[in-house]
């Protein structure tokens, strides 16, 4: 059984009269790779700023392996790694003189630790290249490196692969699963790179309007959303088109648009031979069929029910 590295107890925010997060309870394990969604202002960066203690909580707590944000900050926060967005770095001097840096602020940090930490993030060939020279996804190991220093037992990520080339992106997706399967570490994802999301985390927690309306296991989205009969995406390719997409709406029920020389439609996975069969029947001919299982960014616009992410 995994060890919990953070818990959320009925965390709010309350600024002014207006409640900013709700009661928020949820809790990350010990190398795992958890997702944090919402739309733009659902209050994904007020729960972070809350969760490392950069914000004051108005209810509620946040643990830290156990360690209460409010009552033991220090102690609690110690555990924590964090990145918001772009790290910053000097980008004249090098990668090893930015780390030596940072490690200089934090009581402890051996040299072996700072060598560590460099194969983890796989910079050894750049360490000693002045960071003004770095790519943005040489940048953003480096600066997971440097929230790594202290041994932490949850890194937070706010948008990690922001600015990104596809490349960049992939780079830091394995590196962020190493971490989670070679560390141990609890690492906490906020971004709006839905795809991404499902491709890096375990779970997705999705939050709207400072509640937690989902918490599910990436797996889960991708299997048994289809065995509940949702979000099977069918596209054919017919002759006669238009009384393919009649037959669909008699027939079955189903809604269906004609797009780029293919029907379109969703419908549950069982009911696909029926439907062909019918076709056939009635004098329609099937050239091909392709079928998608549900994806993340269904079952989020599904929730959340609107089209705006951030």
């Amino acid at each position: 059984m995994s060890k919990q590295a953070m818990k959320l107890i009925n965390l709010k925010k309350t600024i002014g009269k207006k409640q900013i997060i709700k009661g928020l309870d949820f809790e990350i394990n010990s190398g795992e790779v958890f997702g944090f969604l919402g739309p733009n202002g659902a209050g994904k960066t007020t729960t972070i700023r809350m969760m490392v203690g950069l914000m004051k909580i108005t209810e509620g707590d946040v643990q830290i392996l156990g360690k209460s944000i409010r009552s033991n900050y220090k102690e609690a926060v110690r555990e924590v790694g964090a990145i918001v967005e772009n790290p910053e770095m000097y980008p004249f001097m090098t990668g090893l003189q930015n780390l030596n840096h940072f490690a200089r602020m934090i009581p402890g940090i051996s040299k072996e630790r700072i060598q560590e930490v460099i194969a983890l993030v796989g910079l050894e060939n750049a360490i000693r290249q002045k960071v003004g020279k770095y790519s943005l996804g040489m940048r953003q190991r480096l600066g997971i490196a440097q929230a790594l220093l202290h041994k932490p037992s949850v890194l937070i990520l706010d948008e990690p692969t922001n600015g990104l080339d596809p490349a960049g992106i992939r780079e830091i997706r394995q590196y962020i699963r190493k971490l989670a399967t070679e560390q141990n570490v609890a690492v906490i994802i906020s971004s709006h790179l839905l795809s991404e999301i499902e491709l890096m985390c375990d779970r997705i927690g999705i939050i709207k309007d400072g509640e937690l309306v989902a918490i599910q296991s990436v797996n889960e989205i991708s299997d048994t959303e289809v065995e509940k009969e949702l979000l099977i995406h069918v596209q054919m390719e017919v002759k006669p088109p238009k009384s393919a997409i009649e037959l669909l709406k008699s027939e079955f029920e189903l809604d269906a648009e004609f797009e780029s020389g293919l029907v379109r439609f969703q419908c549950p996975k069982e009911r696909i031979p029926s439907i062909i069969q019918t076709f056939v029947q009635n004098g329609i001919s099937v050239y091909q069929v392709e079928v998608s299982k549900a994806r993340l960014e269904d079952k989020f616009f599904d929730l959340i029910g609107e089209n705006s992410i951030g």
